[in-house]
């Protein structure tokens, strides 16, 4: 939460902007200083506002808010690192839901490693009709990640992933190995 922060300092005390007959009088420079600490966090924030919407910088609460914006619900357990990365690049996980370039992409910012994915179905013509088909006759999904650390992969969060991006008939599985 924004709120007063003691000693922060302001960039331009309100004190110097008064005539000179008022900033000797110590009573004068008690009074606005009151304002100066009330309104120097207000003012940082402004002067850093940009730096509020990139999500590598923003401030952790304020990143959840921005989680928000995307419609992401961020882990708690997560590391800052991979939330802010989550937030960054959800508009673009959009763009490619539902292929598997775009699977690939999200489950790799969501566990950090390196995920290949078999996909039993294929697209192709053919000049002659009657000719065989691409792909299998029972539609699956293998997905494969490849972290240092299996027991950190958040397998429900995956598995949700996988069964959101998938087609609802699709059987999929979701391994989790050492590279």
């Amino acid at each position: 939460m924004r709120g007063m922060v003691t000693g922060m300092a302001t960039a331009s005390p309100f004190i110097e902007m008064l005539p000179a007959v008022y900033q000797e009088d110590p009573f004068t420079e008690r009074f606005v200083g009151g304002f100066d600490d009330v309104l120097a966090p207000i003012l940082s924030t402004l002067d850093c506002l940009v730096d509020y919407f990139d999500p590598y910088l923003a401030p952790e609460d304020f990143l959840e808010w921005m989680a928000g914006w995307v419609g992401i619900e961020l882990e708690e357990g997560w590391p800052i690192e991979r939330r802010r990365a989550v937030v960054a690049t959800a508009v673009e996980m959009y763009r490619m839901r539902g292929t598997v370039a775009g699977l690939r992409a999200n489950l790799q910012v969501l566990t950090g490693g390196r995920v290949e994915i078999a996909d039993s179905g294929a697209v192709g013509w053919s000049k002659n009709p009657g000719a065989a088909m691409p792909g299998e006759a029972s539609p699956r999904l293998a997905v494969r990640i490849r972290v240092h650390d299996p027991s950190s992969v958040p397998m429900d969060l995956v598995d949700s992933a996988v069964a959101a991006a998938k087609p609802a008939h699709v059987v999929h599985r979701v391994e989790v190995d050492r590279p």
